[in-house]
């Protein structure tokens, strides 16, 4: 499934925020990593849109980058066809489960529409031994790490509490309390380079969690006991109705300064430089070089979750512009003017994208409905009468329900 878009604004970019990546020297910092500090302390504002990491701009044009071309220089044409396969199956799932929730199948759905770049570049820049830490928007990270797509519906159909077991993909469960994941991050990661573990940890969050308290505790335990984790922000402008001008006053990746390790901006529409700064970041953690916070400047399409109205507070004029800048459309107009793809490889791929939306239905469809009387098990660990009186009068109301047949 594609998406139609219109010619786009061109984001400016600048060495302003590049980092140069670090040599696997532990216990110091390299020559490369001070520079990487130095380069990311400012990048001006200019023109309205922020300078940030890019290499393949909305038009489709690969732009040149010295600083991170080396991280994508060994991409072949089929991991570039690997890459948009990623992006548009995800947004299809995506997709499927937003109108599963308006058919009354899900009690809830956080659409990712819109940052597949960012998701899909940072997921494919992790190695298997890496441990991801997500919230609850990373459907095309759970993609890369190979969890089951369905999987990821049992929870927002209240059938289960997650649906995977983390540790068969290094893929946590969906974190709801906001920014908790990033101490659990850190911890992990504090233990990985305990155990002198060749890994990395990875977490996901938003601009509105990172105002959390929780957030800026994992920063400092990260940056004080130099542990191997990235902080992967989805810069998507809106913390439900909030825009970011109301909850910082600096550009978002500038807090890493105040921590004392390195903050990169990237431009989170472009996956190739969403692949290359994560793997540079990964490659920092690897080589004992501490935390890197990345910001994935991006912008959420739909809505925060299918319980708001985003028309409530958002200017279609700016959904419209960055419609523009389609993560999807960018790259295959780049796959098509570099002959990296062809037109069986597009229709191959929608037909995938059927198969898999036919098979999310039906999966969700076949899944039980959740015992609506759970919710009273576990509010007291001994029991309670009011909790008993409670349970019995929606027994009876949903009893009201049924017919005489039954049914």
């Amino acid at each position: 499934m594609t998406v139609e878009s219109t010619a786009a604004r061109k984001p400016r970019r600048s060495a302003g925020t590049k980092s140069a990546a670090s040599a696997s020297t532990t216990g110091t910092k390299s020559a490369a990593s001070k520079r990487a500090g130095a380069a990311a302390k400012k990048a001006p504002e200019t023109g309205g849109e922020p300078e940030l990491v890019q290499l393949l701009t909305p038009e489709g044009e690969r732009v040149p980058d010295a600083t991170y071309d080396p991280y994508v220089a060994d991409i072949t044409s089929e991991e570039l066809r690997g890459l948009y396969r990623d992006m548009v199956l995800s947004r299809r799932f995506d997709a499927e489960a937003t109108s599963l929730q308006r058919q009354g199948e899900l009690g809830l759905w956080a659409s990712m529409l819109g940052q597949e770049a960012a998701q899909i570049g940072s997921g494919r820049a992790t190695r298997d031994d890496d441990y991801v830490f997500p919230t609850y928007r990373e459907h095309g990270v759970a993609w890369c790490r190979g969890v089951d797509p369905t999987n990821l519906l049992g929870m927002f159909r209240g059938v289960n509490n997650g649906g995977w077991d983390p540790n068969s993909n290094n893929f946590h469960l969906y974190t709801i309390v906001i920014g908790s994941q990033t101490l659990h991050a850190t911890g992990y990661a504090m233990g990985v380079a305990k155990d002198g573990a060749d890994s990395a940890v990875i977490a996901y969050f938003g601009d509105g969690a990172s105002s959390q308290g929780d957030v800026l505790e994992a920063f400092n335990f990260g940056a004080v006991y130099n542990a191997p984790v990235v902080f992967f922000c989805q810069n998507n402008q809106w913390a439900i109705s909030e825009p970011t001008e109301r909850q910082m006053r600096v550009p978002l990746y500038q807090r890493a300064q105040g921590f004392g390790f390195p903050g990169v901006r990237v431009d989170g529409n472009d996956v190739l430089a969403s692949l290359a700064v994560t793997r540079w970041a990964l490659e920092r953690a690897r080589s004992s070089e501490g935390p890197t916070l990345v910001e994935a400047f991006t912008y959420r399409m739909g809505a925060h979750t299918t319980s708001d109205d985003p028309t409530k507070y958002r200017a279609d004029e700016e959904r419209e512009a960055w419609e523009a800048k389609d993560p999807i459309l960018r790259l295959r107009t780049y796959l098509e003017a570099a002959n990296h793809a062809d037109e069986r490889f597009f229709a191959e791929l929608e037909a995938e994208s059927e198969t898999l939306g036919k098979r999310v239905r039906e999966a969700v469809r076949a899944m039980p409905d959740p015992d609506s009387l759970a919710i009273f098990e576990h509010a007291y660990a001994d029991g309670h009468a009011l909790v008993d009186e409670e349970r019995a009068q929606f027994a009876a109301y949903q009893a009201s329900f049924v017919d005489e047949g039954g049914k």
